[in-house]
């Protein structure tokens, strides 16, 4: 079982209200960075955000009106990216996510992308992958200011759906220009709505009646055709001699429309959420074994990376059932913070869902909890960070989860 870890760089209070400064939380980042590279973590992934979380809650339609603070520091992903390979020595440096929506959309982001693995890949001795997740972004208060908006009363009515459609179209441009491929906008998928992609007969009405108002129709149309979100004449990004098998690319979607899609272009992995059902991890491993784009390899359940929240208390002086008792108690404060944080902009069960899948206890009771409900050749994302800022007791269970879970989830297994 291989073994990743997600740093949130999430600036905002923790549970006894504490939040520290821009400063000491890069500070924190980088020690705990360097703490999983000597530990011997496979992949750092960094969540990336944009724009002020806090300053959103004024806006007309905040996406999450009662966040406290900044949901996220890395604004920059591939400058943060090549300063974390600097300062390690093994392991290898992923985006969890990239909003290809945002930041300039996907031609902006593919040429960025293009530049850091130029960079990277300068070294030639450089085994080290850059594992570039993206997707259309959780919170589309980031994306808005760019252009990511309705521009017709056909397109407010279908947004939740076309939301998705305008991420199909970002996706295929970002991945075809990073193959190194000259395209224009007539090369791209058109976006063509219809029943299928609403879940009611009553929001697919409501398109209709919209696209016979704007479009004077004199009935309701079956198809309606969505021009082009990015319009552009022949181009190609550069560099383009940049090492292209130091890059891995995995999509933040449970689409399995995207995911298919992604992979008639290049080979593109997926990531699990925290929140995400076992059904449906199941049946993205089942889809992907037989859908992976050709260039990849034989696909693998450590494609796609299972998103664990880890409350481990291992700390001296006490008891293993004091340990126990003490996660427990960490556990529920931190998730009682996100959960006030999320009102009304997420499905409780789905956060319900994140916490039965929390690994929570001493060394012995997440060791058995990993067995119990993760494949023995599944990849974990261990998440220590949440709504923690107490660096150094990050670290210790960051190292006690590697030196000691996860040798003993090897045992269980039976692998030693």
């Amino acid at each position: 079982m291989e073994h990743d870890i997600f740093f949130s760089i999430s600036q905002t209070p923790d549970a006894s209200g504490h939040m520290p400064s821009e400063r000491q939380m890069m500070a924190n980042y980088f020690e705990q960075l360097e703490c999983a590279d000597q530990l011997g973590f496979g992949v750092g992934w960094i969540a990336q955000a944009h724009l002020s979380t806090e300053i959103q809650k004024q806006n007309s339609r905040p996406v999450v009106p009662y966040w406290q603070g900044e949901v996220g520091l890395c604004t920059d992903f591939p400058q943060l990216a090549l300063e974390s390979f600097r300062r390690t020595s093994s392991i290898e440096i992923g985006c969890a996510v990239i909003s290809i929506l945002a930041s300039g959309g996907p031609i902006a982001q593919a040429e960025r992308i293009a530049n850091v693995l130029s960079l990277h890949g300068f070294d030639e001795h450089e085994q080290r992958k850059l594992n570039i997740g993206f997707s259309a972004g959780r919170f589309e208060f980031m994306a808005r200011p760019y252009g990511i908006v309705p521009r017709d009363a056909i397109e407010e009515a279908a947004w939740p759906a076309l939301r998705g459609q305008i991420f199909l179209e970002a996706g295929e441009i970002f991945l075809r220009l990073l193959r190194g491929e000259v395209i224009s906008s007539n090369d791209i998928r058109q976006t063509v709505l219809h029943r299928g992609l609403f879940r009611s007969d009553e929001d697919w009405q409501r398109v209709q009646s919209a696209a016979i108002e704007v479009r004077e129709l004199a009935q309701s149309p079956d198809e309606i055709i969505i021009d082009n979100r990015y319009v552009f004449e022949a181009l190609k990004i550069i560099p383009q001699d940049f090492r292209r098998e130091l890059l891995e690319v995995v999509a933040g979607t449970h689409d399995p429309i995207a995911q298919l899609f992604f992979n008639s272009i290049h080979p593109v992995k997926v990531f699990n959420l925290s929140i995400t059902n076992p059904e449906a991890i199941e049946a993205t491993h089942d889809r992907m074994s037989e859908h992976l784009h050709a260039e990849g390899k034989p696909w693998q359940r450590r494609d796609m990376p299972r998103t664990s929240f880890v409350f481990l208390n291992d700390e001296d002086g006490l008891s293993s059932e004091q340990q126990s008792q003490a996660a427990h108690q960490e556990a529920e404060e931190a998730l009682g913070a996100y959960w006030n944080a999320l009102e009304g902009t997420i499905d409780p069960n789905k956060v319900s869902n994140a916490a039965n899948n929390a690994l929570i206890g001493n060394v012995e009771e997440i060791a058995q909890q990993i067995v119990e409900r993760f494949h023995p050749d599944d990849r974990i994302m261990a998440w220590f960070d949440f709504f923690n800022h107490d660096s150094a007791r990050v670290c210790r269970n960051m190292t006690a989860y590697m030196q000691k879970v996860a040798p003993r989830v090897e045992a269980l297994l039976g692998r030693n």
